[in-house]
């Protein structure tokens, strides 16, 4: 194990995994370390006395960094408008979180002089991509530690015995049975009776929804307006994003709205099981296709569907800092420069449903969609247009039915 270390700046969370890296960084690289904690709005109780758990755990320092309204502003919305959606149905949660938390890193790690980075990821996981790839593209000249790829603790009760060896205070326990990691965007929680895929979810799995089964018998209505694709009024309210989906989370999940129960491919090849409670987003997604149905043309919403589609697994493979996505990222930003209008959506037992759209851009013509008499639709154009529009299959038919006829002609 190199000893070439001086300083490092770790990920730290407060929790078990990183309140031993510490320890372990400092004994087996013999170098300071640095605790960095980036608060994407995971909640004050989980920032409650962390600096101090830092120092307790050997950090010489703790550098705490609010990162909500960036994360909020340069990631979220920005994504919301390419429609990423991993696989159909996760809203890429933890994945957005990873880059903005890696460049803060960085830059803490450039501000106390450090010459290496370190974080408490599996190597089972994705995260480690996600993190190591962000490093790779903004400072390649520090050197990356993963300990969970070089000791040899593989269970909680190892690393609970580790730091009691040390006398290094720590809350977790053996007997703790989830893995959850929140933010402000969803709260995701793996483990427990989610190993396996057969056992339904207990209720003490979810923490920000209730059971759509008890949700409110009466339904609600919100208005959501939108510019540009990006939300900006709730009920005529203004809203920084940050608020506006903090708002969010708190009315949708007291109606139910935002659970997913998911087994997805991981990058590394495995399969994983986790359920993912993202309120605000629902409604986000819900909203924004409600008035892209309103406003963009044919073509442009297929190929917007598309670069959701790609754009969900760029994110989720840690590829954040890459041209490809500065290009994918300008293309949604124009494709949503008509994204602007009212949606209503319904919040009932655990479903957003839009229920009213409108916008100055939309393309819905009633005089063209009418069943009743107008005059800027002549039905009898119609018949010209499928000529033309069937014309290939017309020519194979004829080719094929000129052949069959040769074939008869020379049996005869």
């Amino acid at each position: 194990m190199s000893k070439s270390v001086n300083k490092v700046v770790l990920a730290y969370s407060g929790g078990l995994d990183t309140s031993a890296i510490v320890p372990w960084l400092k004994e087996n690289y013999d170098c300071e370390v640095v605790a960095f904690v980036a608060d994407v709005g995971q909640g004050d109780e989980e920032l409650e006395g962390v600096e101090a758990k830092a120092i307790a755990s050997g950090a010489s320092s703790c550098y705490i960094v609010d990162l909500k309204d960036k994360f909020a502003e340069q990631v979220i919305y920005p994504t919301l408008k390419t429609g990423a959606i991993y696989e159909g149905q996760y809203l890429l949660g933890t994945a957005l979180a990873r880059p903005i938390i890696a460049e803060a890193q960085v830059e803490v790690a450039r501000k106390v002089g450090a010459d290496a980075v370190a974080h408490g990821c599996t190597g089972k996981g994705n995260d480690q991509v996600r993190f190591e790839s962000a490093f790779a593209a903004l400072a390649p000249e520090l050197k990356v530690i993963a300990p969970w790829r070089e000791w040899t603790m593989r269970s909680r009760p190892q690393l609970l015995a580790y730091l009691a060896e040390r006398n290094i205070p720590c809350s977790a326990s053996a007997t703790k049975i989830y893995s959850r990691d929140a933010n402000l965007w969803h709260i995701s929680t793996e483990g427990g009776e989610l190993e396996d895929p057969w056992n339904e979810p207990s209720e003490q799995v979810w923490t920000w929804t209730v059971a759509p089964e008890q949700a409110p018998d009466k339904p609600q209505y919100l208005q959501l307006s939108f510019h540009q694709g990006e939300l900006t009024h709730i009920d005529g309210q203004a809203y920084t994003p940050v608020d506006a989906i903090l708002h969010l989370n708190q009315i949708a999940g007291a109606h139910g709205v935002g659970r997913l129960d998911m087994v997805e491919n991981r990058l590394v090849g495995m399969k994983s099981r986790g359920c993912y409670e993202t309120p605000a987003g629902e409604v986000l997604y819900a909203a924004l296709q409600g008035l892209e149905s309103l406003v963009l043309d044919r073509t442009t919403q297929d190929y917007r569907i598309r670069l959701g589609n790609e754009f969900a697994q760029l994110m989720y493979d840690g590829r954040w800092f890459t041209p490809l996505k500065d290009v994918m990222l300008a293309a949604a930003t124009k494709i949503a420069e008509p994204l602007s209008g009212d949606i209503v959506v319904k919040l009932y037992k655990g479903q957003v449903t839009v229920t009213q759209k409108r916008s100055p851009n939309s393309l819905y013509s009633n005089a063209f969609a009418t069943f009743d008499e107008d005059e800027v639709y002549n039905q009898k154009h119609a018949e010209g247009f499928i000529r033309l529009y069937s014309l290939a299959s017309r020519i194979r038919a004829l080719h094929q039915h000129a052949g069959d006829d040769t074939t008869a002609a020379s049996k005869e």
